[in-house]
């Protein structure tokens, strides 16, 4: 057994954190699977704009579709949902033996919709239904607006990806969000045992943004605390989660057959190298979680992980270095707000970017 099969037993689903054609084509996706435990993928722009702009195997799709399809926009979804619907059924043998709790694909809303509840529920219903596979999960931001169109999805049955959380407030609304979903999904009479969603928590741009604040504020208190932000702040939305999902909130719905709403280690490679390379990963490991890797960051975990439960550990430091960070006068949720309006424009910009690729 290597390191990221043995987290795997832990409780934890690994997901890849990239998808391409090559992935898929080559076998790479396949072997990551079998050989590794890897039990779903996660797609954005950024990882699609990569894609179409690196692998052979786009080229003569796109020259059809140019010829056939005037709008940017399909021609962009006529080339990535077959990935999407390829890695779908890749882990659809993973989906079945979980009992529909693990086995996902996160395919990911137009991110100019971020700020519009109502066309987000459309083009999820829109999306859900052309790439018609069960084990899929449409991602929406965590904005206000986003939140709002994941209450109403859930109570459609639509499963979710909740994308772009930042804080443990933005987080404990999606959590919220989700039982009101639940809930009148429920009292509308509909099943909800099939319900499935995450809540994807970004980790390394809270420390990228915070470690800049510190140093200049540049107190020996204030440099000790760099590269902890996000790992307190993921440990604490952990004590959320049980809290919530384990506990008088959540229990009704849980005896109608419905299932956590997981949160999902999201932005989990280290973008400062001077931190170990298994900085958001390792300290989090534990039950009822997902970290999604860059490939970068699965190679590293196999190569050198040492697996342990440690997502509890902590719980008192964590609350600590949080403290510290209020003291010093910086606001975990401002700068939850700030790095989710920064987000949604750097996807859009990937976006952007995709559409110019397929014109």
């Amino acid at each position: 057994m290597n390191a990221t099969q043995h987290v795997t037993t832990l409780g934890q689903s690994l997901w890849l954190d990239n998808l391409s054609r090559d992935l898929i084509r080559d076998g790479a996706l396949a072997r990551l699977i079998a050989e590794d435990g890897v039990s779903g993928v996660t797609s954005n722009p950024s990882i699609f704009q990569n894609a179409l702009a690196t692998s052979p195997y786009y080229a003569d799709d796109l020259a059809r579709l140019k010829a056939s399809e005037p709008d940017a926009e399909r021609r962009y979804e006529a080339l990535v949902i077959p990935d999407i619907q390829d890695a779908c059924d890749l882990l659809l043998p993973t989906h079945e033996a979980s009992g529909g709790n693990d086995g996902y694909v996160s395919l990911e809303v137009a991110p100019r919709w971020a700020y519009d509840a109502t066309r987000t529920v459309e083009e999820a219903q829109r999306l859900s239904a052309t790439v018609n596979r069960r084990n899929l999960l449409i991602k929406v931001p965590g904005t206000p607006e986003g939140v709002r169109a994941f209450e109403a999805l859930t109570t459609l049955g639509i499963n979710v990806n909740v994308t772009l959380l930042f804080s443990v407030a933005q987080t404990e609304a999606v959590f919220d969000a989700y039982i009101r979903g639940l809930t009148a999904r429920v009292q509308a009479g509909a099943d909800v045992r099939r319900s499935k969603v995450v809540a994807s928590l970004f980790l390394s741009r809270v420390d990228t943004l915070i470690d800049t604040q510190l140093t200049t504020i540049g107190t020996q208190e204030a440099l000790s605390l760099r590269g902890k932000a996000a790992v307190a702040m993921a440990k604490l939305a952990y004590q959320s989660y049980l809290e919530t999902f384990h506990g008088e909130a959540f229990a009704a719905l849980a005896q109608q057959g419905a299932t956590s709403q997981y949160l999902l280690w999201a932005s989990t490679g280290v973008k400062n190298p001077d931190y170990h390379d298994l900085l958001y990963v390792e300290p989090l490991i534990g039950e009822e979680t997902i970290n999604t890797l860059p490939d970068k960051t699965l190679a590293a975990l196999r190569d050198h992980g040492k697996p342990a439960v440690r997502v509890e550990d902590g719980i008192a430091e964590a609350v600590a270095q949080l403290a510290g960070l209020a003291q010093l006068g910086i606001d975990m949720d401002a700068v939850g707000d700030t790095l989710q309006d920064d987000g949604v424009k750097l996807f859009e910009a990937a976006y952007q970017k995709l559409l110019q690729q397929t014109g």
